[in-house]
């Protein structure tokens, strides 16, 4: 099993998580507003963990133990979903902020509906910060049990934290729209990698992310997004080392420039630096955009992760 993250650490996520940001809370339009309480972040972790963890635990020696793995995925992918709902619900939510704030007229009706939107905003966003970071403990379980990352079918893993509530409306969507560029577009020097899917040996692939990284203590992977082989052993080395990582999936509506047009993208991010593992034309592709650009890179081949081996 792959290490887990240790108890305070954890702690210390939700209870940067479990923040009550408002003394009224809402997350549904025309319902009373509560004022009741956070639920104890502790607490919460510990359910958290215990739900993935248990599964495996009663299936483990079983029959079933072969698809334990299938269910916890389940389980993780259903906090996903929910906190992805709510995140578009917010989304939703300060638009219609955004409105009221250009039809404000300065009546006491107007006035009243734009701090009622608000409150709606500011609910949502502070829920979704909670459910996301159950949903990333659970993937931290999920990777505990099986030694390899919770990846969702879209998009990437992004949850944030709260610094500070506020007050004025126009202050309040100037805060969330930094915080959903921190969130989603972190900042920090990038560094590239692809390769192909018909890859097992971690060891390489880790030796070289480990030693960028020593070098590059702020860098933040790129990735294209694949959910084995040598994109998934990235993946669960950025898990392992807390390590930002960003996924470009394929946009399917560009057909057979999709692959091509992502390489585009990535090489336009100006990384720093580029691990690019042999796989098929699209690696050979950006391998060959890397070299045009001069950009510092790593390329490795299929065989020498058996080179590797053998010399183990």
């Amino acid at each position: 099993m792959t290490k887990m993250l240790s108890h305070d650490a954890a702690l210390d996520l939700f209870a940067e998580a479990f923040v009550e940001t408002t003394d009224r809370y809402r997350i549904v339009a025309g319902e009373d507003a509560t004022d009741a309480p956070m639920p104890d972040a502790e607490v919460v972790a510990q359910a958290t963990e215990m739900v993935v963890r248990t599964l495996f635990d009663v299936l483990r020696d079983t029959r079933l133990e072969g698809i334990a793995d299938q269910i916890a995925w389940g389980i993780v992918h259903s906090f996903h979903r929910v906190a992805s709902q709510i995140e578009g619900q917010a989304d939703k939510a300060a638009q219609n902020v955004k409105r009221l704030i250009e039809q404000a007229d300065g009546s006491e009706v107007g006035t009243v509906e734009l701090e009622e939107a608000q409150l709606l905003c500011q609910s949502l966003d502070e829920t979704q910060d909670a459910v996301a970071c159950m949903r990333d403990y659970a993937a931290a379980t999920f990777r505990a049990e099986t030694g390899r990352p919770w990846s969702s079918p879209r998009a990437s893993l992004t949850s944030s934290k709260r610094t500070a509530s506020v007050i004025a409306a126009t202050d309040f969507l100037a805060a969330r729209r930094k915080r959903q560029i921190d969130q989603k577009a972190p900042q920090g020097p990038i560094v590239l990698f692809s390769g192909g899917q018909m890859w097992e040996d971690h060891r390489l692939i880790y030796t070289a992310l480990d030693d960028i990284r020593a070098r590059i203590p702020t860098m933040i992977l790129a990735t294209t997004a694949q959910d084995k082989g040598c994109d998934a052993i990235a993946a669960a080395w950025a898990a392992r080392s807390g390590c930002k990582i960003i996924t470009f999936t394929l946009n399917r509506k560009l057909g057979n420039r999709a692959g091509f047009a992502r390489n585009e993208q990535l090489i336009g991010l100006r990384p720093v630096e580029a691990v690019v593992c042999e796989g098929s034309g699209l690696q050979s592709h950006l391998a060959r955009e890397v070299r045009k650009h001069r950009i510092p890179a790593h390329f490795f081949a299929i065989a020498d992760q058996h080179r590797g081996e053998a010399a183990r």
